[in-house]
């Protein structure tokens, strides 16, 4: 391959809704934290130094089979309200700074031992604003 030397028409998609690929006996429930596993499949958050963030789950999926035989949709590029870890609370100094997943519906303030979930956009009684791109 060479670098361009005229116009290139380069296609898109805008991937604020995507169907990913999911793991291989997992069950995803709608409105869930879902993240993609070492492998690049769909898994529901939990705690764990491997997984990156993907975003909320539309839809409640159900991959009975191998890994990839059915999608589940996520949605991405937006702030998501999950709940806050009472044993590990993310506080109002994490404004713009980096939260962890602690389960497929909960984040914390601490990193050892998790994934990142996002950016922390915001904190009210019922939960964290996170930021998933």
């Amino acid at each position: 391959m060479t670098a361009l030397a005229a116009d290139r028409n380069t296609p898109y998609q805008d991937a604020e809704l995507i169907a990913v690929p999911m793991a291989a006996a997992t069950t995803i429930y709608a409105g869930s934290l879902v993240a993609a596993n070492a492998s690049g499949y769909a898994v529901p958050g939990s705690t764990a130094t491997t997984l990156t963030a993907l975003g909320r789950a539309e839809e409640q999926a159900v991959n009975a089979g191998s890994a990839g035989d059915k999608t589940v949709l996520v949605r991405r590029g937006k702030a998501f309200q999950f709940a806050n870890d009472g044993s590990d609370p993310v506080v109002q100094g994490d404004l713009g700074k980096s939260c962890y997943i602690t389960d497929d519906q909960t984040v914390s303030h601490t990193s050892t031992g998790k994934s990142v979930a996002g950016q922390v956009m915001g904190l009210d009684s019922a939960g964290v604003w996170v930021w998933i791109d």
